[in-house]
């Protein structure tokens, strides 16, 4: 019974859903780069991927649930993070966050045909981590694509997860937060790693939850607090994990 089951999954992955994907992927790509420099990339960086990232959900027949702890201001930036569970991490946040957001990404993303110019002309922030002046012009970067609501999304984790469960934090996102004097907003992910992991190349459709927990002001924080935050926000992310993941 397993076995037909992962044949038909594997028959609907290649022959339904790479191809749709491949698709909605050129036409957003397209959207974002045409439209973005006309209008601005608020609205048309931001939108077409929001729906892409929701139909890329459906489409791999997934049930997404949100749970939301934390009230959160429309027309308040912040910087999120999140554990990085799977590739299915960046359709379950950027299409059921509901937040304006502009993602801070490795450098090689921009290499990918389409998306890596597409990400460019959105506004989007790859992080180049060749020196301290380097480093500060991405902060720089990001300052300069956040106002008005519009956030930022890290992976304080850097890589996706081996095993569904957190691994060690950066300070990247923070160093940025507190510069920024941005709250920080932890979001717990549960199901990506099911669904599609740093090991497998078959999806299995399954359920997907985003929580969105209490903003953590950063206002009058320092450096020296940063250990102390990361540990907080870690912790909190924790404890909203699948009990299969703690």
């Amino acid at each position: 019974m397993q076995y037909v089951k992962n044949t038909l999954l594997f028959l609907y992955q290649w022959l339904i859903f790479v191809p749709v994907f491949v698709l909605l992927t050129l036409l957003t790509a397209i959207t974002v780069m045409i439209l973005s420099p006309l209008f601005g990339n608020k609205i048309w960086g931001y939108h077409p991927p929001k729906w892409w990232s929701k139909l890329t959900c459906w489409l791999a027949l997934c049930r997404v649930k949100r749970k939301i702890k934390g009230r959160l201001n429309p027309n308040q930036s912040y910087v999120f993070i999140g554990n990085h569970q799977g590739a299915f991490d960046i359709f379950l946040v950027y299409g059921f966050l509901n937040q304006n957001i502009k993602w801070v990404q490795k450098q090689s993303l921009r290499k990918i045909p389409f998306v890596g110019k597409a990400s460019e002309i959105a506004g989007h922030v790859f992080v180049d981590n060749s020196s301290v002046a380097a480093r500060k012009r991405t902060i720089e970067k990001a300052e300069k694509e956040v106002s008005d609501g519009v956030s930022i999304m890290m992976f304080p984790e850097g890589s996706r997860s081996k095993n569904g469960k957190l691994d060690k934090f950066k300070r990247g996102a923070y160093l940025i937060a507190l510069d920024m004097k941005l709250p920080i907003v932890p979001l717990t992910l549960n199901g990506p790693f099911d669904v599609l992991n740093v090991h497998s190349f078959l999806i299995h459709p399954g359920k997907l939850e985003l929580v969105v927990h209490e903003p953590i002001p950063t206002d009058g924080l320092t450096e020296k607090d940063i250990p102390a935050l990361m540990e907080q926000t870690k912790e909190t992310i924790h404890s909203a994990l699948w009990d299969k993941y703690k």
